[in-house]
């Protein structure tokens, strides 16, 4: 009779953090009011100040900005109620979305310095991330480490009953092993960017310092020791 062996299933699991390469702001051009003509007026103006920034800016291989984007305008109206009950006249709305990415986070502060001061804009946030090329890079090297965690994982679970041949048979991602445990994630770029002022009276400059971006993978792995 041969030697008896033992399965072992385990997960390796390994998370990298890498400082984002990219960063999609995102603003909102909006204006409202009793006529719909101005209301129109005010946010192409707007807009064409905000686009006519970007253009200078833009270039797809060198930036700082690679990319940007705006949306069709929207317009629509509506009758509020005052404390009385009574509808008033017709508010009407007209807004329009502008995507812009930058990879020089500097130039990024800048101009969203600049185009915050410009009447009817709303900052709604920004996206960090990895360009295609850098996440695709890291996530294989990130697998790879996930892996070799689940085989150093597999080998002290072997010495641990004595075992000292330890062979890997399965090596898939979570769950298609037929055991439960959580899910395979490379997760999206996120980041938090911390607007601040200096101190003083000098121009405004808004402060972006963007935390690194989380690149996490699980494997599940089967092993078999004797």
């Amino acid at each position: 009779m041969g030697p008896v062996s033992t399965e072992i299933t385990v997960q390796g699991h390994f998370t990298a953090w890498i400082p984002a390469e990219r960063a999609t702001v995102s603003i909102v051009v909006g204006f409202d009011g009793p006529e719909r003509s101005s209301v129109l007026s005010s946010v192409t103006a707007a807009v064409q100040t905000v686009t006519s920034s970007i253009a200078p800016l833009h270039d797809p291989q060198d930036g700082p900005v690679t990319w940007w984007s705006s949306d069709r305008i929207r317009v629509w109206a509506q009758r509020p109620w005052n404390t009385e009950g009574k509808q008033l006249a017709p508010v009407h709305h007209a807004s329009i979305a502008v995507s812009v990415k930058f990879k020089d986070f500097d130039a990024l502060a800048e101009w969203l310095t600049e185009a915050a001061t410009v009447p009817g804009v709303q900052v709604s946030g920004i996206e960090w991330a990895l360009t295609q090329a850098r996440r695709t890079s890291v996530t294989t090297e990130v697998r790879s480490r996930a892996v070799k965690g689940a085989a150093d994982k597999a080998r002290v679970f072997a010495q641990a009953i004595g075992a000292s041949d330890v062979r890997a048979v399965a090596i898939s991602d979570p769950g298609m092993l037929g055991v439960r445990s959580t899910a395979d994630t490379t997760s999206p770029a996120t980041m938090r960017a911390a607007a601040s002022t200096g101190s003083g009276g000098g121009d405004r400059v808004l402060d972006f310092t963007p935390e690194d971006i989380e690149v996490s993978v699980s494997v599940d792995a089967r092993f078999e020791a004797s």
